[in-house]
């Protein structure tokens, strides 16, 4: 199969065509509103931080609510309400600052709220999937209203960077207050309207700007709003020829970063085809990364061999990945007893994003010269993601966002981490990964815990519960009229904190 990246697809490149001269005297006339809109091109599942595992969920109430610590670019913990102390290996004591202690409903932030957020989350019944990364907390202590003690059940030298999930009001969580849709948090925006799934707003408290998050799942459509001015501005979810045409364009900026988003195949290890390792290493041998990376990312990726980037603390700079060999994926399928009689019959999952669902055609094509024969179902979001959560699937592509902590490999991979205990959705189950997860949690030598990281990736992807396929840049697209957005690695949009429209020195186009 041959790519082309030198030019705009024809059916897109029409509808642009066709359309610029109308949007481009629409754009002259129609005025700004007050917001600035942010395009998305899905749709958050839900606003409280127990429950946000989706990207789009996670990065907009990192705006809403505040954690007790955070991390700087370099996967290194640091405070964000509460600086910490460790008492003993298995004991920390947390102690609030002045600084994000108001909730959005006028209540007082204290060390209660704290314990009552953690609290919730390790409760069972609440099925939080974030528990199964907090399992080694055995008890929080009120020491008074600026101190909470967490007490664990080993050493952990980690535990700090494991507090990032946002604190809710106490006596709002006992009353079973709604979070998902109403969220109350202390962060530097809060929620103002949520009509409907296609839009809402946050304010922003320290100048009350309005901040609006518009999803338009097209991204054609998406990118008309952008030159109309409906929309201010993208972060990904863009075909590379998109964003190509855009950077020509004089009212419009793009921004490139080096990102750490995580791409990958998974599959249902209970499944009785998908769950042979013969199968698995064949897909992942014939799966022509670089070609894709050149013609279809646009050069806007790397290979990944591994969760975590070889950049990271623990990350494992000696794994790229399963070389592209259509010979040995052909001889595995032999060996697995699949061939031209008999050839391999699979369904792959995947969102009905246009670019999503573009790559998982060319992953098909590239199979499907391998003598495995694919079925692609594409499905809205909601519906993908639930049937991934729910492990309906023989093979499906995700990516992973924001990854900082090495407990990932714990919440993805460790046999107890099962949904809803976790997200091992493929329901791995590995005795040797589990024992490396748990030595490299129990030791507390930061170096012979990275170096127990390491073999724990290198078995992974000896293993291949996911086939690793890249890590993709962070893009982003805006007007010319938008400053102050700060791009990062892990794709948040903290930058919306500063984000801000320069206002033009005079009414006229």
């Amino acid at each position: 199969m041959s790519f082309r990246s030198d030019s705009f697809p024809g059916k897109l490149y029409q509808i642009l065509l066709g359309s610029f001269v109308l949007v481009t005297l629409a754009a002259c006339t129609e005025p700004h509103t007050d917001s600035i809109n942010f395009g998305l091109s899905t749709a958050p599942v839900t606003l409280d931080p127990r429950y946000a595992t989706d990207a789009v969920s996670d990065r907009i109430t990192r705006l809403i609510y505040r954690s007790p610590v955070a991390f700087d670019d370099h996967y290194h913990a640091v405070p964000d309400l509460a600086v910490w102390e460790p008492i003993a290996p298995d004991h920390y004591r947390f102690r609030l600052g002045e600084s994000g202690r108001r909730f959005h409903d006028g209540g007082y932030l204290t060390a209660a709220d704290i314990k009552a957020t953690y609290d919730s989350v390790l409760d069972p019944v609440n099925a939080s999937p974030q528990r199964g990364s907090l399992l080694m907390i055995r008890r929080i202590d009120v020491i008074d209203d600026n101190t909470v003690d967490f007490i664990l059940d080993r050493a952990d030298p980690l535990f700090p960077g494991r507090l990032v999930i946002g604190v809710m009001p106490g006596r709002l969580l006992a009353a079973g207050h709604a979070f998902g849709r109403s969220p109350v948090g202390s962060g530097p925006l809060q929620l103002q309207d949520w009509p409907d799934e296609n839009s809402l707003t946050l304010k922003r408290l320290q100048d009350h700007q309005t901040i609006r998050f518009l999803t338009v799942r097209d991204p054609t459509v998406r990118v008309l709003k952008l030159i109309r001015g409906e929309v201010d501005l993208l972060q990904g979810d863009l075909p590379p020829e998109m964003t190509r045409w855009l950077s020509q364009q004089p009212a419009i900026r793009v921004e490139t970063k080096e990102g750490n988003t995580f791409a990958y195949i998974g599959f249902n290890l209970e499944d009785p085809v998908t769950s042979r390792l013969q199968i698995r290493k064949a897909i992942a041998h014939a799966i022509d990364r670089d070609a894709i990376i050149e013609y279809v990312m646009g050069r806007a990726a790397r290979k990944a061999g591994a969760l975590l980037p070889p950049a990271h603390w623990s990350g494992h700079p000696g794994l790229s990945g399963y070389l592209y060999d259509l010979d040995a994926a052909r001889r595995l399928l032999r060996e697995a007893g699949y061939g031209d009689a008999n050839p391999l019959q699979l369904i792959y999952k995947t969102s009905n994003d246009p670019f999503r669902l573009r790559l998982a055609t060319i992953i098909q094509d590239q199979l499907k010269a391998a003598g495995i024969h694919v079925t692609i179902r594409s499905y809205d979001w909601g519906t993908f993601y639930g049937d991934i959560k729910s492990g309906r699937f023989q093979m499906y592509s995700l990516s992973w966002v924001g990854l900082k902590m090495p407990d990932i490999f714990r919440y993805l991979f460790h046999s107890s981490a099962v949904p809803p205990d976790g997200a091992n959705r493929g329901r791995f189950k590995d005795a040797r990964a589990d024992a490396l997860i748990e030595a490299a949690e129990a030791t507390p030598d930061l170096e012979r815990q990275a170096g127990l990281y390491r073999d724990l990736q290198a078995w992974l992807l000896e293993q291949l519960p996911y086939v690793p396929l890249w890590y993709e840049d962070t893009i982003l697209v805006t007007r010319a009229d938008i400053s102050g957005y700060a791009l990062a690695a892990d794709g948040n949009y903290d930058g919306l904190m500063t984000v801000i429209r320069v206002q033009e020195k005079d009414g006229s186009h």
